[in-house]
């Protein structure tokens, strides 16, 4: 990355948060250099930690790319914040909506001037109790397919140490151990061609989410379990003649 392309905002924003993570933080950064180079890339990590942002920012920005992650539109509506994650590059995400086509507008076209964009395919943190892997939403590789960028797994063990999602604790000691690994581009080459369809789409996350899990099982030790499924919602008896 060349650093003269940084704005002031993206500059500040690294003198903000990479000195308090190397404060925090004793890091195990494995596998940069499949992130290294200037063309588009999606990034997909694991997500355990509300403080996984901050992890995988520093762990990319040290590999020689801007993050740019996705954000709800809502926040980039606040003021001033909203004026600083723009000027920062980073990509508002409308859910629920028409609006959802223009996001995916917007990602494609970060992914065409180079950008190295961060999606979490779970969009949450993990609910699997041990914060292994669980099955995901379809976006990145419904992106992938749209733009044939490829698609870089990132293993992350150790931000839930610095916030963990079953406690709500955060853990301010400095130099907590944090292991960051990026794997080989996932091939997808099978589904190179083929249309959107759910099945697809279902497949191709799979295999992301399949790579994911292996390489954090390689990080935490162990046999790793299936990708864990949320539990279906229990239906609701409806009296007889109500309408569904």
């Amino acid at each position: 990355m060349a650093r003269r392309r940084l704005g002031f905002w993206q500059w500040f924003a690294v003198g903000l948060v990479k000195p308090v993570m190397t404060v925090w933080t004793r890091r195990t950064w494995r596998g940069q250099e499949h992130l290294a180079g200037d063309g588009g890339v999606i990034i997909v990590p694991n997500h355990i930690s509300h403080a996984d942002p901050l992890v995988s920012a520093h762990f990319v920005y040290d590999s020689g790319r801007w993050p740019q992650f996705l954000g709800k539109a809502s926040v980039f509506r606040v003021p001033v914040v909203g004026w600083i994650l723009h000027r920062c590059r980073q990509i508002p995400v409308e859910r629920g909506s028409v609006e959802a086509v223009r996001s995916l507008d917007a990602l494609v076209a970060a992914l065409d001037q180079g950008g190295a964009v961060v999606i979490y395919p779970e969009g949450t943190t993990t609910r699997q109790p041990e914060l292994w892997p669980m099955k995901a939403k379809t976006g990145a590789a419904r992106l992938a397919l749209a733009t044939g960028a490829p698609v870089v797994p990132v293993a992350m063990w150790g931000p839930e140490r610095i916030f963990d999602p079953r406690t709500s604790r955060l853990n301010p000691r400095p130099r907590l151990p944090v292991t960051v690994v990026a794997g080989e581009p996932v091939d997808l080459s099978r589904w190179a061609d083929a249309p959107p369809t759910r099945e697809t789409l279902e497949e191709m996350t799979d295999a992301i989410m399949l790579r994911l899990r292996d390489m954090l099982a390689e990080i935490r030790g162990g046999t790793p379990p299936p990708l864990w499924e949320r539990p279906a919602r229990p239906s609701v008896e409806r009296p007889e003649g109500e309408a569904a």
